[in-house]
């Protein structure tokens, strides 16, 4: 079985066609996804679309582009809208310096507020880091070293610096289908050394589409072609990429109860 740990269910897109892509996700083996919040204002979407589906969690979050948005959320608010049964994770939430869509003071903030919420809760932390390693390292190590907090390096895409260092804090990396891009030599590199039992698969749908699918709209299902991915870069069969993504995946995502 595949997980897809990160996906946007309630985008346009996916929403208007979701019994399909759930269906199509199962044909390809998909058994589960994790819909990602991207702001807490509209958490009532992603919740209810975990709730209409016995397959599908959800997280509760602000992404970085809409950090100053929301800042008037309290860490209390996170913590008790997480209480949700099919709420597993805190996020996704982090610095992205490519758009800078948000000041990047709002968007510490936010992080260190999401942060917060996830050592309150324990549950995992997806973060997005794009263009922003070095101020990515600097805050999780320092908040690390107020109390851990478990975390995922959604969506890979940065340095292999970040990678190292967010795994000697504990935290997992998550490969999407940029791993298939022929241009993602680092990030490829990274999926050889993360270790077998620190590694996650997504989507990120519909963003991101891997190889043969790029250009057309991402979804659940395409997991598989990130998974194959990955086993021909380790030297490993495809089925062993599923089982310890999988039992990754679950070890992480506790709340789920899906079986290790």
């Amino acid at each position: 079985m595949l997980v897809d740990s990160h996906c946007h269910l309630d985008f346009d897109v996916l929403a208007d066609d979701i019994h399909g892509v759930l269906a199509r996700a199962r044909e390809n083996g998909v058994g589960h996804c994790v819909t990602i919040s991207t702001r807490i204002r509209r958490f009532d979407t992603v919740r209810a679309i975990a709730e209409a589906n016995g397959n599908v969690f959800c997280s509760v979050g602000t992404h970085p582009h809409n950090a100053h948005e929301e800042l008037d959320i309290t860490i209390e608010e996170i913590v008790t809208l997480s209480e949700h049964p099919k709420c597993v994770a805190i996020g996704e939430a982090g610095l992205d310096y490519h758009y800078d869509s948000s000041p990047r003071d709002a968007q510490a903030k936010g992080f260190r507020n999401h942060i917060a919420a996830s050592r309150i809760t324990g549950l995992p932390l997806v973060v997005h880091a794009r263009e922003a390693d070095d101020d990515m390292i600097s805050i999780l190590e320092e908040e690390t070293g107020q109390g851990a907090f478990p975390f995922v390096l959604h969506c890979f895409s940065s340095g292999a610096e970040l990678a190292r260092r967010g795994l000697a804090l504990g935290g997992y990396v998550s490969f999407s289908g940029i791993v298939t891009f022929k241009n993602a030599a680092e990030i490829q590199e990274v999926a050889r050394f993360v270790p077998a039992d620190r590694f996650l698969i997504e989507t990120d749908a519909p963003y991101l589409a891997p190889i043969p699918h790029r250009g057309k709209p991402n979804q659940p299902a395409f997991v598989r072609h990130t998974a194959e991915k990955i086993a021909e870069l380790r030297g490993v069969e495809f089925e062993t990429i599923a089982e310890q993504s999988t039992r990754n995946f679950a070890r992480l995502f506790s709340k789920t109860g899906l079986a290790i």
